[in-house]
Parts: C-alpha cells; sequence; structure tokens
C-alpha cells in the first residue's frame, strides 16, 4: 500500500540497548524486528512501521513525543509491562473516551497504552 499523503508513515525512537528492546517489545507486544547493522532496528507488527535509532547517539527525552498504544485489557498490559523491565510512569487514569497509563521502555523512552475500557 503507499504511503497516504499527511498520515503517520513511520515512527523512529532512541536505541541504547538492542537486544533489550527487541525482548522487551517482542515478548509484550508480538513485535517482529529487522537488524540494520548494530544501532538500528526496524518493527513490524505494531500498526505502522517504525524503529529505533541508535546511530546518532540521540538519547530518550522528556517529555517528547508521545507514542500511545492500545490495549484490551489495560491492566494486564501494565502487569506485564512491569515484569519484563518497564518503569510505570504514571498509573493508570481515566480520560474522556477511556483509561491509559504511561510507561518508559528499556530506552527510557516514555510511552503510553490506553483501553476503551
Amino acid at each position: 500500500m503507499a504511503p497516504k499523503d499527511k498520515s503517520i508513515n513511520y515512527i523512529e525512537l532512541p536505541l541504547k540497548d538492542a537486544a533489550a528492546t527487541k525482548a522487551f517489545y517482542g515478548s509484550l507486544f508480538g513485535w517482529e524486528f529487522t537488524d540494520w547493522g548494530p544501532d538500528y532496528i526496524s518493527f513490524d507488527g505494531a500498526g505502522i512501521d517504525g524503529g529505533f535509532n541508535g546511530v546518532d547517539g540521540v538519547k530518550p527525552a522528556s517529555p517528547g513525543i508521545l507514542v500511545v498504544l492500545y490495549a484490551d485489557d489495560l491492566e494486564n498490559t501494565l502487569d506485564a509491562i512491569s515484569a519484563a523491565g518497564g518503569t510505570i510512569s504514571q498509573q493508570i487514569y481515566a480520560f474522556p473516551g477511556g483509561r491509559r497509563f504511561h510507561f518508559q521502555d528499556p530506552n527510557g523512552n516514555e510511552l503510553a497504552v490506553w483501553s476503551e475500557n
């Protein structure tokens, strides 16, 4: 499928540890990865293409762009992220349209997970 004009086409996050990143996102969300050398990995299976870039030594920043993932079972996902070594930075809270929480991945990137219920 051709990229859609004026849409998000790719998400790129900073990378500090490729092995930890692949284990974290692979086990939690089932993402698959392609290595493009020692400092870059791309991912598939997230609903959008993306990658983790360690080439330029860019450090994760907070606040930054917030990528929000979806999960049917918010509590189970929070527990799984904690068990996989993620850090919960904001516990589950309600917002118009559902509930969500924030976490930091092994690279220090902050993401959120939301659910309608």
